[in-house]
């Protein structure tokens, strides 16, 4: 996967041909099925003879252990490699020994080398084959001093006794036991453990305390490793101060932002190093589920000998923090080696002025350190080189040049090689211009002085404001700050169900240059604000003596409507959670008269408007909300003052999804059900710590939920027969109530049309009134309607996904949904690829395309999957595409929800897997239209 380099010995062709018989390929291929030696295979079977077929494999699972061990022990002769169905590292006279398989095996035979070596007398028994397990092998194995096991492994399994293998080696040592093979003068304490679970880390601390535990008189059993569990009590005490990282290995840490290229320059600094033969490198890359703008965290190890270690670096003497205000959050050296050397990019500032822009206990760290801090303004290098926020190749050429892991000139010449390499296919300019920011990179990188006393007068700022909610306070942030792994089991909801509306506490910042808006250039249109990504741009109009108590700084125009004097009209920028896509910049169609290339909205350096800027946000949220009855619904411009109830999400910077979520949430939110496929829009829509998915001022706001990628279709359906269930019972127990209710309300309530928003907020009335009446019912069936009275309000139930589901894994399930003629709504982003895992082929890719799994271009066409939905004659279809005519994608959201019935709609969206420049996205999308690529169609058979 992409988390993961290292250094292999591969083996050649000839070895792998030597390992295979060619006597057993000709018996396998003589099996085929074959019209010249016909037979049938796969038949169903009854009662009277099934059971004896099924015992008739017995013999080949019993020789199914001898068979992979002569195999190793051939792979053994070929290659010197040895493997056994079960081996042990440790003392032979070993008296705590860990049952484990996988990776974890690693950390814990490290662990047991460094213990032995302090005289400790542990061992671990690696399992290779775990099914079926061969019990004279594992009896062997096992020393026959063992007195305590401690079985680990990396599942769960709810309602069992034990995990599989803790049953497993249970089992066959009390066999062994009875039939007098144990070769242990008696049974040893066997107890099961389970770590790791989705890949939680597993450090030599773990291993340390589970043989601790084992040496124990009564050692815990079906304990945990690596959590707090303070409900069940399970969790083994780790000690977080027990390292053994290995002084001879340089240990490097890099803090980078998603897309700003320091994963892949890192990755090409291990296959720099992991070249020389004197070398061997590692490295482990952690991001969480966001898109590109996400922080992302390299681990990087190098040394002489063969790096053991398939843990994160825990204690690093090389920090390269790549995003200044990364320091803002203080974690960034807490894994810093006293004297270790920090590498900043100073960005917006010189290093120079960088010291004081340090918060003060992150000084004090770097002092009580005694950290060497070196400073590039990396951002300013890459735009005067034209390699615009790429700092990758920059900050690379610092490491190599600060570390001192290779002599510098011999770095310098492999990572232009690397450069020529990897960019040789984008042309010779692009090669330049790395070539000359390597060149120009030493000279503006400088020593930081650190003076022996704190100066800084700025405090770490707090996670989250002190008036956010008690689980965004105490568990959202500890998430927040990279410090989930210390949450207890107690913080975590039992059944999943997190609140929404949380990004709006996170505040990334994750850009230097931000959207500022001209007031006396704009025409008010509303482009800017359809086309965010995130939903950082907002509009509202009001009267104008609400802006008595505004800030100085606030921006504010008369409403660009007759007949109005008196209202104002503002369009604000949430600049800390943009992400500097300038797609808004891009849509502008107002231009000034006096400044060429200036418009309405335009990319400018946020810190010196940011204090301004958050003052004038917070009086931005004072001001009421626009009356939803007095918003023009049809138009792009009247839609800019309907808030988004899908905000500020962790999708890439410039996304051509989240514009068409976050369009579909502001038209129904107050009365929408998502069901999502895995996906994109699953991970940047339901994702922790934070979710986009948020709420208006009433409260209300969507309700999402996500199943298993292939059933999301069916999973929406099961919501339209819940809400379609609901209603039905509603509705009877409003005829049987009607007496106590009063007849008029019930027969308003039963025959309202529900189909504009003023019909939809007069039912939010009556139902208001109706809860209100039912209060003073004194019949049992009141508390029943009370209870599913607001499934009275039309649900709009939309099935949300990407073309991988739509066209691919779940396509049977889109096909069944709108065979059924329900009300219910399928919004496909349609990518053409599948993005969420980096951007292969999919049904919808169309011919001739270049993408993963057709690198030579795909070779059959796009599947029309507006047409085979149009095929039913009662399925609303449209193909959208909103950089190409966000009005006619307006209407298609709008007809769509309006149909009865089942609709499809197809959104086309530029993807950062198609590499483009995502800026460019929206002329991406015209040009699809134009070409005649993708037609836009609505098709309402209503």
């Amino acid at each position: 996967t992409s988390h993961e380099v290292n250094k292999l010995t591969l083996l050649t062709d000839d070895d792998m041909r030597a390992m295979i018989r060619d006597d057993l390929v000709l018996a396998h291929r003589a099996r085929a099925l074959n019209p010249d030696r016909p037979f049938i295979r796969g038949t169903a079977q009854n009662p009277d003879t099934y059971f004896q077929s099924r015992e008739t494999v017995n013999p080949f699972y019993a020789k199914v252990p001898g068979i992979v061990q002569a195999a190793m022990d051939k792979f053994a002769g070929i290659s010197g490699r040895r493997y056994n169905l079960f081996d042990y590292f440790g003392d032979p006279g070993a008296e705590r020994v860990i049952i484990i398989m996988g990776s974890g095996a690693e950390t814990a035979r490290e662990t047991a080398d460094y213990l032995n070596a302090r005289g400790e007398k542990v061992g671990v028994l690696q399992v290779r084959l775990y099914m079926p397990l061969s019990s004279s092998h594992f009896l062997a194995t096992l020393p026959a001093s063992v007195k305590s096991i401690g079985v680990l492994e990396r599942t769960k399994e709810p309602g069992a006794t034990g995990e599989p293998m803790y049953l497993e080696v249970v089992n066959t040592l009390v066999e062994a036991q009875m039939d007098g093979k144990l070769r242990a003068p008696s049974l040893p304490r066997v107890v099961g453990g389970r770590y790791g679970l989705s890949s939680k880390e597993f450090t030599p601390a773990m291993v340390k305390a589970v043989f601790d535990e084992l040496a124990k008189p009564k050692p815990k059993n079906h304990f945990t490793v690596g959590i707090n569990d303070d409900v069940t009590h399970t969790s083994l005490t780790v000690d977080p101060h027990f390292v053994i990282e290995s002084d001879k290995v340089v240990r490097a840490m890099f803090f980078g932002l998603g897309a700003d290229g320091t994963v892949g320059a890192n990755k090409n600094s291990i296959k720099i190093i992991g070249d020389d033969p004197e070398f061997f490198a590692q490295g482990y890359f952690v991001y969480d589920s966001k898109k590109s703008g996400s922080q992302t965290v390299s681990h990087l190890r190098f040394g002489p000998d063969p790096i053991q270690a398939p843990y994160l670096v825990q204690s690093a003497n090389f920090i390269g923090v790549h995003q200044f205000n990364f320091l803002d959050r203080g974690d960034v050296l807490t894994r810093a080696a006293p004297g270790a050397i920090v590498l900043l990019n100073t960005s917006p500032h010189e290093p120079e002025e960088a010291w004081d822009r340090i918060p003060r206990p992150v000084q004090e760290e770097i002092i009580a350190k005694k950290l060497e801090v070196y400073g590039i303004n990396a951002e300013k290098v890459a735009r005067d080189n034209g390699m615009g926020t790429r700092i990758n190749t920059i900050m690379q050429t610092c490491f190599f040049a600060i570390s001192k892991v290779l002599p510098r000139d011999k770095a310098i010449d492999k990572i232009k090689y690397s450069i020529k390499k990897s960019y040789a296919r984008k042309g010779e300019e692009v090669v330049r211009k790395n070539f000359v920011a390597v060149d120009n990179t030493l000279v503006n990188l400088k020593p930081i002085p650190v003076p022996a006393q704190a100066t800084s007068t700025r405090a770490l700022p707090p996670v989250v404001p002190a008036n956010a909610p008690d689980f965004v306070r105490n568990v959202t942030a500890m998430m927040m700050a990279g410090r989930g792994d210390e949450l207890p089991v107690s913080a975590f909801p039992v059944d999943g169900t997190y609140p929404s509306a949380t990004t709006k506490w996170e505040k990334r910042n994750i850009s230097n240059f931000v959207p500022i808006w001209e007031p006396e250039i704009c025409i008010q249109c509303g482009n800017c604000s359809m086309v965010c990504p995130h939903g950082v741009i907002r509009s509202k109009f009001y009267h104008q003596q609400s802006l008595e108590s505004a800030p100085k700084a606030f921006k504010t125009a008369p409403i660009d409507a007759r007949g109005f004097p008196d209202i104002r009209y503002t369009l604000q920028v949430y600049l800390e959670d943009c992400t500097g896509c300038s797609l808004c910049v891009e849509v502008c169609p107002a231009k000034s008269k006096e400044k060429v290339g200036h418009k309405a909205i335009n990319m400018a350096l946020k810190e010196p408007v940011l204090d301004d800027e958050r003052a004038n946000i917070g009086f931005f949220e004072t001001l009421p909300e626009v009356d939803r009855g007095r918003v023009d619904f049809s138009t792009v411009r009247g839609v800019q003052f309907l808030p988004p109830l899908f905000e500020f999400s962790g999708a890439c910077s410039g996304c051509g999804e989240t514009p068409y979520v976050k369009l579909l949430s502001q038209l129904f939110g107050d009365r929408l059900l998502v069901a999502n496929a895995t996906g994109c829009s699953s991970i940047y829509g339901g994702n922790q710590p934070t979710t986009p998915w948020s709420v208006n001022s009433e409260g209300r706001g969507p309700a999402w939920s996500n199943s298993l990628f292939e059933d999301n279709a069916e999973f929406g359906l099961g919501f339209r027969l819940t809400a379609d269930m609901h209603l039905n019972y509603a509705r009877e127990l409003l005829q049987a109530l009607a007496s106590g209710i009063g007849p008029e309300l019930v027969d308003d309530l039963l025959q309202a049309e529900q189909v504009s928003e003023t019909d939809i907020r007069r039912q939010r009335g009556r139902v208001a009134e109706l809860k209100q009446r039912l209060k003073e019912v004194k019949d049992p069936r009141a508390a029943h309607l009370l209870a599913i009275a607001d499934q009275l309000v039309r649900r709009s139930i939309w099935i949300v996904g990407g073309d991988g589901w739509a066209y691919d894994i779940g396509s049977s399930g889109v096909d069944h949904v709108l065979a059924s003629g329900r009300d219910v709504n399928i919004l496909v982003m349609d990518t053409e690829v599948y993005s969420n895992t980096g951007g292969q082929m999919s049904k919808s890719t169309p011919i001739g395309a270049v993408a993963k799994f057709a690198a030579a271009g795909k070779s059959v066409g796009k599947k029309d999957l507006a047409l085979q939905a149009i095929s039913y004659g009662n399925v609303y279809v449209a193909r959208i595409a909103l950089g190409a005519n966000p009005q006619q994608t307006l209407l298609a959201f709008r007809e769509a929800e309006a149909y009865r019935g089942p609709s499809l709609i197809l959104a086309y969206s530029h993807c950062i897997a198609h590499g483009i420049n995502m800026q460019r996205g929206l002329d991406q999308q015209h040009l699809a239209v134009e070409s005649g690529h993708w037609p836009l169609v609505r098709y309402n058979p209503g």
